[in-house]
């Protein structure tokens, strides 16, 4: 598997990538507009084109882009529902600009009651969305969440009844996302777990998973609560994070951090953990 972070790109696209090389990651995600907003300035052709570049000439592994916060692929607001649809599309077309592999976003709030009916609700959206965006090379990635109010999405059951509802689904595919389990209870500091959590999603899913967000969590498992920790200082813990990182269904795909803490340092030193309890079987302690 390939390591990576999410970085800043407020100093330019191409400077992600010059950053990202220097703190050692293999892979990387970024913002392709701001998080907090649904509208942005039209992407700059020859910016996209200089941060193509400097991928090529860094060797960088996949680009996965994240999605703004506020989409909402299950809301019972029509205007709501019908902008996030809009949105989608343009980070969609936008990533594909920037020749990104994988966009990642979360799904939104539950529709009602009914499981099908949410699930149902989002896969309409995801399939306009995908007409809309067309033609676009990258696939979009859907995470899972920390089960915290009335968010969708939590696991596999969840998340395999969206794509089982869909008409694009050949585009579509999951993002697990390691804090987010813990935290929806999926203990992942115990041995086994890892395992069956993935065995789980390919099963409800029907297609392995395509990219993991490696977080360590703040809190125990199954509090609902969504703080990221660095590796091995959370709950999870290195004994937790061993099983993902020597998981051989896992090679080959981005494995992102998406740290608290001062930049380089959070990178840095996080991406050296995990590099480390790939590379072999003890514990990495802190290097500062």
């Amino acid at each position: 598997m390939l390591v990576g972070a999410h970085v800043g790109v407020a100093g330019g696209y191409p400077e992600a990538v010059d950053y990202a090389s220097s703190v050692g990651c293999e892979c990387m995600q970024i913002f392709c507009k701001s998080p907090r907003q649904w509208h942005a300035r039209p992407l700059n052709p020859h910016v996209a084109v200089r941060f193509r570049e400097r991928l090529t000439e860094r060797g960088m592994g996949p680009v996965l882009v994240h999605t703004a916060y506020l989409i909402n692929l299950g809301s019972a607001d029509a205007a709501l529902w019908q902008r996030s649809i809009d949105a989608l599309a343009d980070e969609l077309q936008r990533s594909a600009a920037l020749g990104a592999n994988a966009v990642v976003t979360h799904v939104g709030t539950a529709w009602g009651d009914d499981v099908g009916a949410s699930a149902s609700r989002i896969a309409s959206a995801v399939d306009r969305t995908w007409e809309r965006a067309q033609p676009v090379s990258v696939r979009l990635l859907l995470e899972n969440t920390a089960a915290a109010g009335t968010t969708f999405g939590d696991g596999p059951d969840e998340l395999g009844a969206i794509l089982e509802r869909l008409s694009v689904a050949d585009g579509v595919g999951v993002c697990l996302d390691t804090c987010h389990a813990h935290a929806a209870g999926w203990d992942l500091s115990q041995p086994g777990s890892w395992t069956a959590l993935v065995d789980a999603f390919e099963s409800c899913c029907g297609i392995p998973v395509e990219a993991v967000h490696a977080n360590d969590c703040a809190f125990p498992a199954g509090q609902h609560r969504d703080r990221h920790a660095w590796i091995g200082d959370g709950t999870i813990g290195y004994a937790g994070f061993a099983q993902v990182m020597t998981d051989a269904r896992l090679v080959g795909i981005p494995v992102i951090t998406e740290m608290p803490g001062e930049v380089p340092l959070k990178d840095a030193e996080n991406l050296r953990r995990l590099k480390q309890l790939r590379d072999a079987s003890e514990e990495p302690g802190p290097s500062f």
